[in-house]
């Protein structure tokens, strides 16, 4: 028969039984299911509890929880946009279309022009003109004469003074 080891330096002679597997288990289920409660609730960032009752502490504003700034941040940078495909013409705002008036209807607009009868009344009358007003009526005139040519309009070309009165008479309507 076998004898029982000698202790050897007051060690026992028998080993401490270890735990056994089911212990084990149970043990690490404590832990997961510890650990799986740990940390904040679902949302509590977005809507934090106040979870200090503290009279003193009620009375200043609650701290927001996020962390970082709180600036807004301009998505787009002030009048700069990059872009990031070409253009297409659907994407441009249409240009209004200058509507094209037949010969008689702009000679009717320009015989019609009280800017055009003030200017020849300042000139019947004596006056000087700008610069500016100057070029402006030529110009009319000119105008006056390429359209009245094209409709077959004919003025008498014999004195320039009485084109000139002739073509005040007809602008005013006598």
């Amino acid at each position: 028969m076998k004898q029982p080891a000698r202790a050897a330096h007051g060690k026992p002679a028998v080993k401490a039984k270890g735990k056994s597997r089911d212990e084990i288990n149970l043990e690490a289920r404590d832990r997961k299911r510890d650990k799986k409660h740990r940390g904040h609730a679902s949302g509590s960032r977005a809507n934090p509890a106040a979870s200090d009752s503290n009279g003193a502490r009620q009375s200043a504003p609650a701290k927001d929880p996020r962390i970082g700034s709180k600036k807004p941040v301009a998505l787009i940078a002030d009048g700069k946009t990059t872009a990031v495909r070409p253009q297409k013409s659907a994407d441009k705002p249409a240009a209004p279309k200058k509507v094209r008036l037949t010969p008689e209807e702009e000679l009717a607009k320009l015989e019609n022009d009280e800017r055009l009868d003030a200017l020849l009344d300042r000139l019947e009358n004596g006056e000087t003109l700008s610069a500016e007003d100057q070029g402006w009526l030529d110009a009319s005139l000119d105008r006056i004469d390429e359209l009245m040519e094209q409709l077959g309009i004919v003025m008498d070309d014999g004195e320039d003074e009485q084109a000139e009165e002739d073509m005040y008479r007809l602008l005013k309507g006598n």
